[in-house]
């Protein structure tokens, strides 16, 4: 990882042209009903070709007129209901309202599981917009990035950037910009193997020295998830 403090432009792999980061862009998602907007921010603009959801704080009271609405996406006319989750925003950042794309965010992905929303990847294997990214097919994801905000000023959806510090996942070969994207994986179940290692302590059979790092053992394996052990670069 590298710390970007600001908007930077960064060479990047495969790019003649530097590529900027650390900016904060902000667009509005139209109502389907017409009532209004909301407006959303992200440092990758390109990944909004696969949101499936906006989501709101349930406390608020911005958007407690929204709650089960949908937006409609720009791009394709595909309906996407904002959600309410508590745990994805903070009510503080921003404008409240965040786009959720499971498919290429971590904590997104969480929560495309926790409201069951649809996973779309935009992606393919050449960092190219594949299927799913409309007119913008084919495109490397950095051209895309451009392209969309140059889109939503079009459709007059653009509501202006910002400067934004973040950390940027480098490739320790290639030095190009890691971009999340669901893969398949293989996966070892862990859960009856916690199970038997807590009773293993709780019946004294396995012992923990020292004893008070006991609630450190048991917070890991009651939590535990499963084990990926495939590995990609």
């Amino acid at each position: 990882y590298i710390d970007v403090p600001r908007r930077t432009m960064l060479s990047v792999p495969g790019y003649e042209q530097p590529v900027e980061f650390g900016v904060l862009t902000s667009f509005a998602y139209p109502l389907e009903d017409g009532s209004g907007e909301i407006v959303v921010a992200t440092t990758r603009p390109e990944t909004m070709l696969g949101d499936t959801a906006v989501a709101v704080h349930p406390e608020d009271p911005r958007y407690s007129a929204m709650h089960g609405k949908f937006v409609v996406h720009p791009v394709n006319g595909r309906r996407i209901p904002i959600i309410c989750d508590a745990e994805l925003v903070d009510m503080s950042f921003g404008t409240g309202a965040v786009k959720v794309t499971p498919a290429h965010d971590p904590n997104d992905f969480t929560t495309g599981k926790r409201h069951n929303l649809e996973f779309i990847n935009i992606f393919d294997d050449n960092g190219l917009i594949n299927d799913n990214g409309s007119q913008f097919k084919g495109q490397p994801r950095f051209k895309t990035r451009v392209e969309i905000v140059e889109f939503l000023k079009e459709k007059g959806l653009f509501r202006g950037t910002a400067d934004n510090a973040m950390r940027l996942g480098l490739c320790s070969r290639s030095k190009d910009v890691i971009e999340p994207v669901l893969k398949p994986q293989w996966w070892v179940n862990c859960k009856d193997m916690a199970a038997k290692s807590c009773q293993a302590v709780r019946d004294g059979t396995l012992e923990i020295i020292p004893k008070e790092f006991e609630p450190v053992w048991f917070r890991w394996l009651e939590n535990i998830r499963d084990w990926c052990i495939s590995r990609q670069l």
